[in-house]
């Protein structure tokens, strides 16, 4: 696992403290309840104050899961 995913880890567990970070990748709106749009918020707030990134309102609607929001982190990171 590389930096980029510990942090986005490290986000995610600290939105929902009490899911094993082994169960992250498979993790979506879909699949856990308490992830609200409170949560929701919270966490790609979270995940842009870590990578220092602006998170487009068009984008938080479409950044539904883990795999999602990992992938866009390291799209927008990799462009620099």
């Amino acid at each position: 696992m590389n930096d980029t995913q510990n942090r986005i880890i490290r986000c995610f567990v600290n939105v929902f403290p009490d899911l094993p970070p082994a169960e992250l990748s498979n993790l979506s709106v879909a699949s856990l309840a308490r992830w609200d749009s409170i949560a929701h918020v919270t966490l790609l707030s979270a995940i842009a104050e870590e990578f220092s990134l602006d998170i487009s309102p068009e984008d938080f609607e479409e950044l539904t899961s883990y795999n999602l929001i990992a992938d866009y982190v390291a799209e927008k990171i990799s462009r620099g």
